[in-house]
């Protein structure tokens, strides 16, 4: 028996019988089967955004079922850019993009390309379909006086569609409230 907890094959008794332990462990341990993706609360930031946007801010309204918002950013250094990331009901992603900054310079850095392969109608509006190969990115470009709204990511045309189809524009907010 001494010889057998000594030397090499002591040790890797030792191990194997510590990772066969582990082993087992991990096989009856209860697991969580269930996906997380974390879910961002963005009123607030749209609330200070809609004062400080020289743009009315479109929101989706309402939201499309199953679509998990995780990710909003404001950005006001020289222009006001607000980005709003969703999970989608097929669990792939698409993000709401728009900024006062001129169109086709951040329609073109959003969607990772200048080159528009169509238009599609999308609530009484022409957009703009772009797609860059390469990266299997789909886009969605609108351009109007003074906002830029770009829909874009991995998710296929009929989810950025229903994402720009659900987009409300929201009145510019005032500093202080008004009397009735």
């Amino acid at each position: 028996m001494r010889r057998f907890t000594q030397g090499f094959y002591g040790y890797a008794f030792a191990v194997l019988f510590c990772l066969a332990i582990v082993g087992i462990f991990l096989l009856i341990a209860p697991q969580s089967r269930q996906e997380h993706i974390p879910r961002v609360d963005y009123t607030i930031t749209l609330a200070n955004l809609r004062r400080v946007a020289p743009y009315e801010v479109r929101v989706p309204d309402p939201v499309p079922a199953r679509w998990v918002p995780n990710s909003s950013e404001v950005d006001q250094k020289g222009h006001v850019t607000w980005r709003l990331g969703y999970a989608t009901a097929k669990r792939s992603h698409a993000l709401l993009a728009q900024s006062d900054e001129p169109g086709e310079t951040f329609a073109n850095r959003l969607a990772n390309t200048d080159k528009s392969t169509g238009s599609r109608q999308i609530g009484g509006q022409s957009w703009q379909e772009r797609y860059r190969p390469d990266k299997k990115q789909r886009s969605l470009v609108l351009i109007e006086p003074g906002v830029t709204v770009v829909v874009t990511g991995l998710a296929d045309w009929d989810e950025l569609a229903q994402l720009a189809g659900s987009l409300k524009a929201q009145p510019k907010a005032t500093a202080t409230p008004t009397s009735s």
